[in-house]
């Protein structure tokens, strides 16, 4: 079987998969295909967990590659945390939040917190209806994670030393850093020539 773990993003997805690492029986990673489209977008292996925020614009067509055959974790962190953590990375070049408020919400004006949240709640509500009817799932809220795990890892039959596992959730993943302003100018600018002009499409 495979496992989806489905979020919003910034809701501790790396450490999550950290912790399915230590699983014998699966293999376990983080936006593994993220950048495929297509049918390579799905090819996952057998027996693999993934976790991948960007599942959640794509519902529709994973739920035609793998439906009812997959087990899918909802991973859920406090959507006002979650929402803050995304306003603090607005200035980034190449952010989930961008996309949002300037590509779906059509907004003009610069990224705000609202947005932030709208946004936050708007994928939680998706991914919610996609498992409306899925028959192998579970909410997992980020904040009992040593609740939770445990369940997770008998309802899938994994192998696992559950105290290195736990031990993944004390630690900080992919957290959101402070940046001085010349060192994010520096790193935004080179995010943009790395995108916008090394990979400028040749016609």
């Amino acid at each position: 079987m495979n496992v989806f773990v489905l979020s919003t993003g910034r809701s501790g997805t790396m450490g999550f998969i950290r912790a399915c690492q230590h699983f014998t029986n699966y293999s376990a990673n983080h936006e593994s295909l993220t950048s495929r489209y297509g049918y390579d977008r799905f090819s996952y292996p057998p027996n693999h967990i993934e976790a991948d925020n960007r599942l959640a614009w794509v519902l529709g067509r994973l739920d035609k590659h793998f439906g009812n055959e997959a087990f899918y974790v909802h991973l859920q962190r406090n959507p006002e945390k979650v929402a803050l953590s995304y306003f603090n990375k607005r200035k980034r070049f190449r952010t989930m939040s961008r996309a949002y408020h300037e590509g779906i919400l059509m907004r003009k004006d610069f990224i705000n917190y609202e947005s932030c949240l709208d946004m936050v709640e708007t994928i939680d509500s998706n991914i919610d209806l996609f498992l409306k009817d899925k028959e192998y799932k579970m909410k997992f809220p980020l904040e009992e994670a040593e609740q939770y795990f445990p369940e997770f890892a008998s309802r899938i039959n994994g192998k696992i030393e559950l105290s290195d596992a736990m031990a993944e959730f004390k630690l900080k993943h992919n957290a959101t850093k402070g940046y001085s302003i010349i060192r994010r100018t520096y790193k935004e600018l080179g995010m943009f020539i790395k995108y916008k002009i090394l990979n400028y499409p040749q016609y």
